[in-house]
């Protein structure tokens, strides 16, 4: 099974030397390090702690939050204003700036502090024996040479290689992706192995102890372990998220559109209008101010902010805010399948001879035997004991036992019955070494021969269980006539074979649901495995999964970069994967632009979480895997990943809409002051009271995160699609500009206004008709009839609207230049507004049907 490599040579020979030559090569010995020696090399290695990812300072943090493109263009727009003494709209700009990073940030760093809060909880402590005593310390306290002691539920602190060990197994799914526990055991091995996973006398870090009892002693520690290979990798500087390329193609388009427009009609105004150069120069800022959406990184800081507040109450913890987005725009899903599609416990599921027929008897011994047997019991014999069917075993004496080791592979109980004296000798074992001691078959209450053709029947079946993805124990017994103290190995001959024990870690219940309900949201699920092809196609026959096709660690190893990009999309199992190996499909499956979640939990995920658009982790998953990822769920269930999914949709729905309205707005704007600066002898509008329209619009919308989202809205990915922005912008744009244009003909042809008069009924226009039409753009559907706006947008956009009303008929109109507008003014203005947002909704309707059906 394709696993971490391990690059350290001393851990690679130290599987195939002699333990006493380990001792000698790192000064240790059974009695441990003295604490001379323990200074020594803490001094010199540093303490037993992975480094992965450095943390940033806080300052520095926050500033590179300053890089956004649209961050730049207003702090550039706010420092000419400065530089040209126009002091208040300098203030306005900045304290947009401040604050949309300040929300960003502080949201951030208390999703930062929660992660840490729940790391904190857990502080790893192992036995280590020092100078000859046992004494207890943290694990990062370790060094080489120390030896240590683990029993049941001990987390494996360091690289270590066995000294002793008793019914030893462990769980390497973090590390290799199989369900199935590994035995671990002292003996010195022949030769060096091939992968990481038949390392059976080495233990690693972060993976943890199921059952038995072991020493060993320390070889690596820190960075030098496997596990610190994998997290120096998370140092690594991280490719652009598909939200974060987004956000940049954004910002390019807006600072090409401000700089394309503000010099056009500058160029007008000074050149061919002959308007004084000042003002000209301030009446084209004021524009770069109006046309830049300022409250756009606000707006998103709190719209990101409020959904991570209510994916916190749905069990999903938000580290880095704007993977809320890419949550949202997921529409693949990698994910390993142990305890994600799996319960990650392993279960007795089959108990049948050879001709698949299930067998109350295989069940009763095999039941007997891990009821009698000695010691600590593995995860197979739980599994056993933990049957519905309870098995009396009081009417057994237990006589024997000869213990399992390595070479023979199997564990036999000798019983004696209470009642007639009968004994028994039951053995169960690896079907290989079983086959060996069995000379009988037991088919239906008759023994028979264990022949060749049985023989046959017998490996077939076993094959096809393994087929099938399952454990396989073999079970087998015989009728002892001489009762002894002590039985030898050798009485293990001329077994009855009985049948078969399979065991599975089966699918969780309600995996298909949740499968069921990412899919109706357009979520594509991949498996990413270290376990094998067979296992993993039952699990995803299980639970629901359509397998497209499927790629073995080897296969996506022999592709170049461009191969694997063009089979991914058509592939839903990939088995047998090492960590790289999950990194590099994961990165093959975001160069087909497609915005890609990775759930994972264990030391080998954690190279896959960083190299997606969207890291997934759990919190009870290894340290390394939730620093490497974006989100971590309270609960490892695919159903609150459903519902995170769509708070993710609602989110980036809810950025979207204040984008299209004021795109739309605001580049129709420009349009009409440019017609404008054509024809009029003033200015259209004056600067300060373009900052003043901009000012209010701005605080109307600062709502919008707290607004409705359609059902419909959610049921797909959502992602940044700048092309749709563009034609948006330009088909709106012009037809704003259709009504400012009707508005300047009614003011100049039917009122026959003065400057003031004209600059204030246009500011009117342009604030009604530009706050107005969200109710209109937040929605595809009929609005208030078949899709109502939150009461807290409702009352924003009412409340400013009827504060803009008022100014001109207020004790402020002389400050901003305004004069009182006649009633006939008043509902002409009404009039275009109201015929303009009917040919808003009918427009809108025609954009929808052409670009997105």
């Amino acid at each position: 099974m394709p696993t971490p490599k391990i690059n350290n040579k001393f851990i690679q020979t130290a599987s195939i030397k002699n333990i006493d030559d380990i001792f000698v090569q790192l000064e240790s010995s059974a009695t441990g390090l003295n604490i001379l020696k323990v200074n020594e090399l803490l001094k010199r290695d540093g303490l037993n702690e992975i480094g992965g990812r450095k943390k940033m300072s806080t300052v520095k943090n926050f500033l590179l939050r300053l890089r956004s493109p649209l961050i730049l263009t207003l702090f550039t727009i706010g420092t000419i204003s400065l530089f040209l003494n126009d002091l208040r709209s300098a203030i306005v700009v900045y304290a947009m700036i401040l604050l949309s990073v300040a929300i960003d940030f502080v949201q951030e760093h208390k999703s930062e502090k929660t992660v840490e809060k729940l790391k904190s909880q857990v502080v790893t402590k192992v036995e280590v024996i020092r100078d000859g005593k046992k004494i207890s310390l943290e694990a990062k306290h370790l060094v080489a040479g120390d030896v240590i002691c683990l029993s049941v539920g001990s987390i494996v602190p360091a690289d270590a290689r066995i000294i002793e060990s008793d019914d030893f197994f462990t769980n390497e799914s973090s590390l290799t992706g199989e369900a199935f526990p590994v035995a671990k055991h002292r003996d010195t091995l022949s030769k060096l192995p091939a992968d990481i996973s038949d390392y059976d006398n080495i233990i690693f870090t972060g993976t943890d102890v199921v059952s038995g009892y072991a020493t060993a002693i320390v070889l690596a520690t820190g960075e030098r372990t496997v596990f610190g290979r994998i997290a120096a990798k998370l140092a690594e500087p991280s490719s652009e998220t598909e939200f974060e390329k987004g956000v940049k193609s954004f910002g390019n388009l807006i600072i090409k559109v401000i700089l394309s427009l503000v010099f056009l009609i500058f160029f007008v105004n000074t050149i061919i209008a002959k308007h004084d150069f000042l003002s000209s120069v301030m009446f084209a800022l004021a524009l770069a101010v109006g046309l830049t959406p300022e409250l756009l990184p606000m707006i998103m800081s709190i719209t990101l902010a409020r959904g991570s507040v209510d994916m916190s109450k749905k069990g999903v913890i938000v580290k880095r805010l704007n993977s809320i987005h890419d949550f949202g725009g997921m529409s693949v899903l990698c994910t390993d399948k142990t305890g994600t599609l799996t319960e990650n416990k392993i279960k007795m599921v089959k108990h049948i001879d050879i001709d698949g027929n299930n067998s109350t008897k295989i069940l009763d011994y095999v039941y007997l035997n891990s009821y009698y047997q000695a010691g600590l019991a593995n995860p197979l014999d739980e599994a056993v004991l933990r049957i519905k069917e309870k098995i009396k075993v009081s009417g057994w004496n237990k006589l024997d036992e000869i213990p399992f080791d390595f070479s023979r592979r199997r564990l036999s109980i000798i019983l004696e019955s209470v009642k007639t004296e009968e004994m028994l000798m039951i053995s169960k074992g690896a079907p290989e070494e079983m086959f060996t001691v069995a000379s009988f078959y037991e088919d239906n209450g008759e023994v028979k021969k264990f022949d060749k053709k049985y023989r046959n029947q017998a490996l077939k079946k076993y094959h096809e269980l393994s087929a099938d993805g399952f454990r396989v124990l073999t079970l087998a017994y015989k009728k002892v006539s001489e009762k002894k103290r002590e039985y030898p190995v050798q009485e293990e001959c001329d077994l009855i074979l009985l049948g078969f024990v399979a065991f599975l870690d089966p699918a969780k219940k309600g995996a298909k649901a949740a499968i069921d309900l990412l899919e109706a949201r357009g979520i594509e699920i991949k498996i990413i495995t270290g376990d094998n092809d067979l296992v993993t196609k039952k699990i995803c026959h299980d639970v629901g999964v359509d397998i497209k096709g499927i790629l073995t660690g080897p296969e996506v190893d022999a592709m170049t970069d461009e191969d694997l990009k063009s089979k991914v999309m058509d592939v839903t199992i990939f088995s047998r994967i090492s960590p790289e190996g999950k990194a590099r499909i994961v990165s093959a499956i975001r160069e087909n632009k497609v915005c890609v979640g990775y759930m994972g939990d264990g030391i080998n995920d954690a190279l896959p979480l960083k190299a997606a658009d969207v890291g997934i982790s759990v919190n009870n998953a290894v340290d390394v895997a939730k620093e490497a990822a974006d989100l971590i769920l309270l609960t490892k269930d695919l159903k609150v990943l459903a519902l995170g999914v769509e708070e993710g949709r609602r989110t980036f729905g809810n950025t979207m809409k204040y984008i299209l309205m004021g795109l739309s707005s605001n580049f129709g704007n420009m349009f009409s002051v440019a017609a404008a600066s054509f024809c009029l002898p003033f200015l259209p509008m004056l600067p300060i009271q373009i900052l003043l329209n901009n000012f209010l619009y701005d605080f109307s919308q600062i709502t919008i995160p707290l607004d409705n989202v359609d059902e419909e809205y959610i049921k797909k990915p959502k992602r940044w699609d700048v092309n749709f922005i563009k034609k948006y912008m330009v088909l709106f744009g012009p037809l704003s500009s259709v009504f400012d244009i009707t508005t300047f003909v009614v003011m100049i042809k039917l009122f026959h206004a003065n400057a003031s008069n004209f600059q204030t009924a246009w500011f009117l226009e342009s604030f009604a008709t530009q706050t107005l039409v969200i109710f209109f753009i937040r929605t595809r559907k009929i609005p208030f009839i078949e899709s109502r706006p939150s009461k807290y947008l409702a009352a924003s956009i009412l409340f400013f609207c009827v504060i803009a009303m008022i100014i001109p008929f207020s004790p402020l109109a002389a400050y901003f230049g305004f004069t009182k507008p006649t009633l006939g003014v008043m509902a002409a203005i009404w009039f275009i507004v109201l015929v303009y947002l009917l040919l808003v909704q009918t427009v809108k309707k025609g954009i929808y049907k052409k670009y997105f059906v």
